[in-house]
């Protein structure tokens, strides 16, 4: 099974529609071997305190963990993006996972070139995954993204748009 890395802001992107008739959380859990680092278990629990909709994704998320495997890990000082995603990528390049979800799109770019053998996907090239793979319907990815898009406020995000883009001409 490939394994997975998932930082923070992917899962709660996964988790915001966990309750929709197409689940994406489901599917990225029965699909890969989640790894998860403790740190974003960690963070997953301060999100799962406040009373809105990532509140909500993060609970569902943690409602979860019983599928994934976590696992601590040496933090690097110097990296120049928050913990989460330190440990997420040093877990995956620790593991040789091959892939690490991340949705932190201002700063992709440095995420990217973090990783040694890893690829990046975002919850847009996720959900495209699962359309190629015949798991959803284009018509329902299309429908989980822009529900994602207005919780997570990436309606005039470039790089969702373009995704959403290349997901339209599938």
């Amino acid at each position: 099974m490939t394994v997975l890395v998932a930082d923070t802001s992917g899962l709660v992107s996964l988790g915001i529609v966990a309750d929709a008739e197409i689940d994406p959380l489901s599917n990225c859990l029965d699909t890969y071997e989640v790894l998860l680092p403790m740190v974003v278990v960690d963070e997953l629990e301060d999100v799962a305190s406040y009373e809105d909709s990532h509140g909500r994704a993060a609970s569902a998320v943690l409602d979860r963990t019983d599928d994934v495997t976590i696992q601590s890990v040496a933090l690097d000082s110097a990296f120049p993006l928050d913990d989460g995603e330190n440990a997420a990528v040093t877990l995956a390049n620790d593991t040789g996972a091959e892939l690490l979800l991340c949705d932190e799109f201002n700063r992709i770019g440095l995420i990217h070139a973090s990783l040694a053998e890893t690829r990046l996907v975002t919850t847009p090239t996720l959900l495209s995954v699962l359309v190629q793979t015949g798991t959803i319907s284009l018509t329902s990815a299309l429908e989980l993204l822009d529900q994602i898009s207005d919780a997570r406020s990436w309606n005039e995000n470039s790089y969702v748009e373009r995704a959403r883009s290349l997901l339209d001409t599938s």
